[in-house]
C-alpha cells in the first residue's frame, strides 16, 4: 500500500539525486531499471508520417512545422492524397499512420473554416476522424494521432477510429506562456490545459504518448516536475505507454533560431532522469534523428523505444534531420548490445488489455499486424501462402540474452522444463532465434543422424459435413469455392475402397481417415469405416479417427472410450491422429472451438488410446488468439502425457492457415504465426520434449518446401506423409498443393545436405518394393466426392448432451 506521505518523501530524495548525482551514476541506473523492465529489445514503429494540416491557432516560437499557406496550396490534405501516403507507406512495410496537425487552425485562419464547410466539416477533428477511419479501411495502418488539445466527445471520436492517441505535456513552466517564452500566444500550450487532456484519455482508457520538450527556456527542475506530472497521470489511469524525451532543435526563420540547443550530455541526464521517475516498465523514447550520428548514445541512458521510422516520409516536425535508415538504427541498436523490433503504435501491455484499451472497431487490424507477443509481425510471410518466401536465416552476431544461453545449458545438462524456462525460448529474437535453432538442430543430429523421414500415404476425408463450429476451421465452413473446401459431401463406401486401393497401388503404407464430425455418424459408421478401408486392403495400416471422433463414436453407442477404442483396435486400426488438440487450453479453446472436446478429454482419449495398445501423434496448432504462455502449457502438458504413456510417436506443429477460417474473417485472430514463430515452435518443441518425443515432425502443406526446409534445419527430424490427396490445409487458403511425390521429396531432402528415409507409420523402415511402387506410380485418378445422402439420425442425435 501506498502511503501519500511515504510517495512525497521519496520524490523529494529522488529529486535531490537526480539533481546532485553524477551522471553517470544516474546513467547506469537508468541502464539497469531499462532492462528489468524490457530485456534486450529496443523497439521502433515503422510509419507514414500524414501531415492533415499545417495551419494552427498557435505561435509556438520554435515551430516550423504551423506555416502560412502557400499560392495555390489549400489548407488540408484531400482524401486522395492521404490514401496516396498511406498506401505508399503499407507497400514499404509501415503499420503505423501517424496523423499530425495544427491545433484548432480554424480558430485563427478563415482558409481553414471556408475548406472545412466547403467539405461538410463541422472541425478539423470531425475531418480527422474520417481520414483515420478511410485509411483503416483502405490500406489497414493503424492510424496513431497527435491532434492537440481536446475535449472528450473529440477525444472519444477519435478513440473509434485509431488505436492510439498522443499529447506532448512539452513542459509545466506556465512562464513559458508569457512574453518572451517560447509557448507565448500559443493559448493550447496552457500546461493546465494539456494535462486535463491528457487525463481525460486516461478516463477514456485511450493508449496514449505523452513527453517532454527539453531547451525551450525551463530549468532542469522544471523538467522533473513535468516528468512527476506524467508519472501522477499515469499512476491513476495506467493509459500512458510511453514517454517522449525530445530535444529542441533550432531552426531558422523562427523567433528561437540563435537559441542554444541541449548539448548531448543534458539530453542523457534527462533521459536518465525519466528512467528512474518513471520506473522499469515505462516505453522511453528518444527520437534518434535529433542526435545525429551520436544516436546510439542514448541507448546509454535508458530508452527501449527509438519512436517511429518512416521509410516513406520526412519527419515534417523536423524537416532538417532526416530518420536514420533501418540498416543504420539496426547496427547502431546492436551497438549498444540489444535487438531491434517492430511495434505497433499500440504496445505489447495495452494489447494484453485489447477489450479495455482498444476499440472493436480497430481491433481486427490490430491483430492481423501483430506477433503472438503483441509486437509487430517481423517478416510478411503467412502459413499456406506461396507468394512470398519465408525470410532467411540470420547470421549469429552479439552476446544474446545470457538468460536464454542459461536456459539452453540448463536443458543441455538435463534439467526438466518448467513454464518460465519454456517461455523464455519462445521470446528469443535475432541471433537468439538462431542460438536456439542450433541446440534443437545439434540435439536432432545426435539423436536422429541425418535422416529425414517420410510415410507414402493418402488423405482420404470421408465428410466434410460437421456439427461442430470451430472457429479456425474452413474445411467443413468457410466459402464455397470449387478449389477449396467444394460442395457437402459424403463419401460412398466404395469410394473410400476405390481410394484406398489406388493408394496401396501406389505404394502407401498408410491411408489417413478423417472427417468433419457429421451429426448422424454413431460409433458404428466409424467402425464400417474402418473395415471399408481393411478389406479392400488387408495389410494397409489405418492411422484413423480423431480424439474428438472417438469420444463421439464412444458416447453414441453408449461405450466408453476405452471400450471403444479396444473395439477399433480388435476391427485392426493402426493408431490414431493426434489431432484436435489446437491448444490445450480451456481459455483458448472457448473462442476457438467452444463446443468441441476438452484438453482434459483429449488428454484422457490418447493417453486411454496409449493404453490399450494403440500409438498416436501429438499436434498444436497456433497463431490464432494464444499467447507463448498457452504453448508453453500446450507443450508441458504433451510431455507429462508422453512420460506417463510412452505412446507418441511423433509431435507436429500445425501453423495456422489465417486466409479462409472464419475466426480470422471476422478479425479475431492473428495472421497466423511469424515464421520466426514457427522456427521457434519445431526448435523449442525438440528442446522441451527430449528425450521422451524423439521425433519432430514439419508441415510441408502449411510451410511449403523452403519453410519446412528452415525447420528441418532447427530441429525436425521428419517432412510428414506424401498425402496424395490433401484437403483441410487447402480448405483454409494453402497453397502449397495436394501431394508431395516420392521422388521430390527424396530431391528435396537431398538438397538441404540430408538423407531420405523411407518409413511407417510407426517409424520403421518402408518396404522397399512399396517404395519402388511409389517412384514409378501412375497418376492420380479423379476423386468422387459422394453428396450427402439421407442417414439415420439415433444416437447422434446427443452429440452435444
Amino acid at each position: 500500500m501506498h502511503i501519500a506521505g511515504h510517495d512525497e518523501e521519496q520524490d523529494v530524495l529522488l529529486r535531490a539525486r537526480l539533481l546532485d548525482d553524477a551522471p553517470d551514476l544516474l546513467m547506469a541506473e537508468a541502464r539497469a531499471l531499462r532492462d528489468a523492465g524490457h530485456g534486450l529489445i529496443q523497439s521502433f514503429s515503422p510509419k507514414v508520417f500524414i501531415p492533415l494540416t499545417r495551419l494552427c491557432r498557435d505561435y509556438c516560437h520554435y515551430c516550423t512545422f504551423s506555416r502560412p499557406l502557400e499560392r495555390g496550396e489549400t489548407p488540408y490534405l484531400t482524401a486522395d492524397e492521404v490514401l496516396a501516403i498511406a498506401r505508399e507507406g503499407a507497400a514499404q512495410g509501415c503499420t503505423e499512420a501517424l496523423f499530425t496537425l495544427g491545433d484548432k487552425p480554424e480558430l485563427r485562419h478563415a482558409a481553414a473554416r471556408e475548406a472545412l464547410d466547403a467539405m461538410g466539416y463541422a472541425s478539423t477533428i470531425a475531418y480527422l476522424v474520417d481520414m483515420c477511419a478511410l485509411v483503416l479501411k483502405e490500406t489497414g495502418l493503424l492510424p496513431h494521432v497527435n491532434a492537440g488539445v481536446m475535449g472528450r466527445d473529440d477525444l472519444l471520436a477519435l478513440r473509434q477510429v485509431s488505436v492510439s492517441q498522443g499529447l506532448m505535456l512539452e513542459t509545466v513552466a506556465e512562464r513559458l506562456g508569457e512574453k518572451g517564452g517560447a509557448h507565448y500566444r500559443s493559448p493550447d500550450k496552457v500546461p493546465a490545459a494539456r494535462l486535463e487532456t491528457i487525463r481525460l484519455a486516461g478516463e477514456l482508457a485511450i493508449p496514449f504518448t505523452s513527453g517532454i520538450l527539453i531547451g525551450i527556456g525551463e530549468t532542469r527542475e522544471e523538467r522533473l516536475d513535468a516528468l512527476f506530472a506524467i508519472r501522477d497521470l499515469h499512476r491513476e489511469h495506467g493509459h500512458i505507454q510511453e514517454v517522449i524525451v525530445q530535444n529542441f532543435r533550432a531552426k531558422p526563420r523562427t523567433p528561437m533560431a540563435d537559441a542554444n540547443e541541449p548539448d548531448m550530455a543534458d539530453l542523457l541526464w534527462t533521459i536518465a532522469a525519466a528512467r528512474l521517475i518513471l520506473g522499469p516498465g515505462m516505453n522511453i523514447q528518444a527520437p534518434p534523428n535529433l542526435s545525429a550520428d551520436d544516436f546510439p548514445r542514448l541507448l546509454d541512458a535508458g530508452i527501449n523505444d527509438w519512436g517511429g521510422i518512416s521509410p516513406v516520409t520526412p519527419d515534417h516536425v523536423n524537416p532538417e534531420a532526416p530518420w536514420p535508415e533501418l540498416a543504420r538504427l539496426k547496427a547502431g541498436t546492436a551497438e549498444g548490445g540489444r535487438v531491434l523490433v517492430r511495434r505497433l503504435p499500440v504496445y505489447p501491455a495495452c494489447l494484453a488489455e485489447a477489450k479495455r484499451r482498444i476499440a472493436p472497431e480497430v481491433l481486427p487490424a490490430v491483430l492481423r499486424h501483430s506477433d503472438a507477443h503483441g509486437w509487430g509481425r517481423d517478416d510478411l510471410w503467412h502459413s499456406g501462402d506461396s507468394a512470398i518466401a519465408p525470410p532467411q536465416r540470420v547470421a549469429i552476431s552479439g552476446p544474446g540474452d545470457p538468460a536464454i544461453a542459461q536456459a539452453l545449458a540448463a536443458l543441455k545438462q538435463g534439467r526438466d522444463p518448467d513454464a518460465n524456462l519454456v517461455e523464455l525460448l519462445f521470446s528469443a529474437r535475432g541471433g537468439d532465434v538462431e542460438r536456439v535453432c542450433a541446440a534443437a538442430d545439434d540435439l536432432r543430429r545426435r539423436v536422429n543422424g541425418d535422416a529425414v523421414g517420410y510415410v507414402v500415404n493418402r488423405n482420404i476425408n470421408y465428410t466434410n459435413i460437421c456439427a461442430y463450429a470451430c472457429g479456425f476451421c474452413a474445411f467443413s465452413k468457410g466459402r464455397t469455392h470449387e478449389d477449396l473446401r467444394g460442395r457437402p459431401y459424403d463419401l460412398d463406401h466404395d469410394e473410400i475402397a476405390r481410394r484406398v486401393r489406388e493408394a496401396a497401388a501406389r505404394g502407401a503404407s498408410e491411408v489417413c481417415l478423417q472427417g468433419g464430425i457429421h451429426p448422424a455418424y454413431t460409433g458404428q459408421t466409424y467402425l464400417d469405416i474402418l473395415r471399408t478401408a481393411k478389406n479392400a486392403v488387408p495389410g494397409i495400416h489405418v492411422h484413423a479417427f480423431s480424439p474428438l471422433e472417438v469420444m463421439h463414436g464412444a458416447k453414441t453407442l453408449g461405450l466408453s472410450v476405452r471400450a471403444f477404442l479396444e473395439r477399433l483396435k480388435a476391427e485392426e486400426l493402426g493408431s490414431l491422429p493426434g489431432t484436435a488438440a489446437e491448444i490445450l487450453d480451456e481459455d483458448v479453446r472457448a473462442i476457438i472451438c467452444p463446443d468441441k472436446l476438452t484438453a482434459a478429454e483429449w488428454l484422457e482419449v490418447v493417453g486411454t488410446a496409449h493404453e490399450v495398445g494403440l500409438r498416436t501423434t501429438a499436434t498444436i496448432m497456433f497463431g490464432h488468439v494464444e499467447t507463448p504462455a498457452h504453448w508453453a502449457k500446450h507443450l508441458l502438458s504433451i510431455r507429462a502425457l508422453q512420460m506417463r504413456t510412452g505412446g507418441i510417436t511423433e509431435f507436429v506443429p500445425l501453423p495456422f492457415v489465417h486466409m479462409e477460417a472464419p475466426l480470422a474473417r471476422k478479425g479475431q485472430t492473428r495472421a497466423g504465426p511469424t515464421f520466426r514463430e514457427v522456427r521457434l515452435m519445431h526448435a523449442v518443441a525438440r528442446l522441451v520434449l527430449h528425450p521422451h518425443i524423439t521425433n519432430i515432425q514439419t508441415s510441408w502443406t502449411k510451410l511449403g518446401p523452403s519453410g519446412a526446409a528452415q525447420c528441418l534445419q532447427g530441429g525436425a527430424n521428419d517432412i510428414g506423409g506424401t498425402l496424395m490427396n490433401e484437403s483441410i490445409s487447402r480448405a483454409a487458403g494453402s497453397a502449397h498443393g495436394q501431394e508431395f511425390p516420392p521422388r521430390e521429396i527424396e530431391a528435396f531432402i537431398g538438397s538441404i545436405g540430408r538423407v531420405p528415409h523411407p518409413r511407417t507409420t510407426l517409424y520403421v523402415d518402408a518396404d522397399a518394393d512399396m517404395i519402388d511402387r511409389a517412384h514409378n506410380a501412375a497418376p492420380l485418378e479423379p476423386v468422387i466426392q459422394t453428396p450427402p445422402r439421407k442417414r439415420p439420425v439415433g444416437a447422434a442425435l446427443e452429440l452435444h448432451a
